[in-house]
């Protein structure tokens, strides 16, 4: 049971931090745009944010969702409780959490796979990422095939994967509203003030931080092991983006990983919600073997660009 847990809140951890990679590059950029005093005020204020009000009261909204007859206390208490009667309520509406949830991060994946500049580790992905228009209807397709397989099983199902679309594409319109704002920011081109900044971050870190806990089911649906995992990950991308980015930016194929590993999260979460269990183990060492792969082929590249870089030009007398 303890080494069940520690995979667990590992793993959720590990996805946290690769899969924030992109908010803690925003952030970072935008924060050398503001004076130090400022800077300090969002670091300070930002984890307590991030770890406590985002991360922490996300996870209970998702479960409200699936669970809207819950009131505050009967939610809190079905959360930290061992109540049998309880603990049947959540587990009837797991399948509900888990198809809106996986609808989310698949189409998250198509998202990336077929609209976004990316690093190729692979030809395929720069074969699909120049046909981007199929996207839509890939995305139309996946959605309409997941929406007769739910009717067939349960009708409410349905209304699950149309939510979790509606969210991706509610989502992705603030994702890529925040690009262009953020290109702005560092250019110069606004005249946004420093608290106008230090907001713009804690909404754009809120947008940023729902891939991660609706990926934090699909490894556990334990409420406290989600706060502890996505917590910690939470702290983790706050120090990469003050110490380490400059390192974490050199693995060019993390965010690959990342994706791939989203990707996958969002699969099997489908598939559990239409029955198809998995052992508890499937979503972490997954999730370690995608990033482990593209974490070895980011340190090939650098190795690779270092041994050119030392090889000197001949020249002939």
């Amino acid at each position: 049971m303890i080494i069940e847990i520690a995979i667990i809140i590992l793993g959720l951890i590990v996805f946290e931090v690769v899969s924030s990679v992109d908010n803690a590059v925003v952030n970072a950029h935008v924060l050398k745009t503001l004076p130090e005093k400022y800077r300090k005020i969002f670091l300070f204020w930002g984890i307590f944010f991030a770890v406590f009000v985002v991360r922490g009261l996300l996870p209970f909204i998702i479960v409200w969702l699936v669970n809207p007859s819950l009131g505050p206390v009967e939610l809190f208490s079905a959360v930290f409780s061992n109540n049998e009667n309880i603990g049947h309520y959540l587990e009837a509406s797991k399948p509900l959490l888990l198809l809106g949830g996986g609808v989310y991060l698949f189409f998250v994946f198509l998202a990336w796979l077929f609209l976004e500049e990316k690093k190729y580790a692979f030809l395929v992905e720069h074969f699909i990422h120049r046909q981007s228009i199929w996207f839509y209807a890939v995305a139309s397709i996946f959605i309409t095939l997941v929406i007769f397989i739910s009717l067939k099983t349960n009708p409410i199902l349905a209304l699950s994967a149309s939510i979790g679309s509606t969210a991706f594409f509610i989502t992705d319109g603030f994702k890529k509203n925040a690009e262009d704002t953020e290109k702005k920011l560092i250019s110069g081109k606004t005249n946004m003030s420093a608290w106008s900044k230090i907001v713009y971050l804690e909404f754009l870190d809120a947008s940023f931080s729902i891939d991660g806990v609706i990926g934090a089911f699909a490894f556990t649906t334990s409420v406290p092991l989600i706060l502890i995992g996505n917590g910690i990950g939470a702290i983790v991308v706050r120090e990469v983006t003050i110490r380490g980015l400059d390192f974490v930016t050199k693995f060019a194929y993390l965010k690959n990983g990342a994706m791939y590993s989203i990707g996958m999260l969002g699969a099997v979460m489908v598939l559990e919600s239409f029955g198809k269990e998995s052992p508890f183990w499937l979503a972490p060492v997954n999730t370690f073997l995608l990033l482990g792969f593209f974490l070895w082929l980011s340190i090939r590249e650098i190795h690779l660009a270092n041994k050119a870089g030392n090889v000197k030009p001949s020249t002939s007398g």
